[in-house]
């Protein structure tokens, strides 16, 4: 099964692609892993990407793409693969389309997990980072235990205002990939991804007939 993850940056695509791989033994696609993988083993296009980014521009999507189709030819996803946080754009799901098509394989679903965005912004907002381990801990559900209270730390990406940003760009770019698959044909399952972690997949594999 070829399933991609939708969802607002929070809404809990990362944790609940996890759990997800590793009930259906399928690969988790992350874009952001992909990249740090391929600079770390210093492939081609590893190499082409840390220029990019060294430069302090954004990998291209032909980068990016190259990156998908690599990891597509690796024998754990040749059955199927899980896409989190990739499309980003139509752009780039019409671009996985074709990479898809060429492999005989297509989306088989969408999952779009919804989550309002001060419920997103009290999630992302209440992390505090350990810089020391990079343990991520949350100031409600999971606070820091006393002896590293002092050194968390919240990362600017967390903060309030970049957060809404972060919304407000997402709205923009990717919340239209809902639509885009719905005209493609492509099941689209909206679940509330606003409940508990288990609850969530529970939700996931049902929809999805596991």
């Amino acid at each position: 099964m070829d399933l991609v993850l939708l969802g607002a940056p929070g809404a809990g695509k990362g944790t609940q692609g996890a759990l997800l791989a590793e009930s259906l033994g399928t690969p988790k696609i992350a874009t952001g892993d992909m990249l740090r993988d391929a600079v770390r083993q210093g492939t081609p296009l590893g190499v082409q990407a840390k220029a990019v980014m060294d430069a302090g521009k954004l990998v291209s999507d032909d980068i990016v793409l190259g990156l998908v189709r690599e990891r597509l030819s690796r024998g754990d996803a040749k059955g199927g693969a899980i896409f989190d946080g990739y499309p980003r754009n139509v752009a780039q799901a019409r671009a996985l389309d074709g990479l898809l098509e060429d492999l005989g394989r297509g989306i088989d679903a969408v999952v779009y997990l919804e989550v309002d965005d001060d419920a997103i912004v009290r999630r992302m907002s209440g992390r505090r980072t350990d810089p020391e381990t990079g343990v991520v801990y949350h100031v409600d559900h999971n606070p820091p235990p006393a002896d590293v209270a002092d050194r968390v730390v919240q990362r600017d990406d967390d903060r309030e205002e970049t957060v809404r940003h972060r919304l407000e760009v997402y709205r923009e770019n990717t919340a239209p990939l809902v639509e885009h698959y719905r005209e493609a044909g492509v099941p689209v399952h909206t679940l509330d991804g606003s409940r508990a972690i288990d609850a969530v997949q529970a939700d996931v594999l049902g929809v999805l007939g596991r």
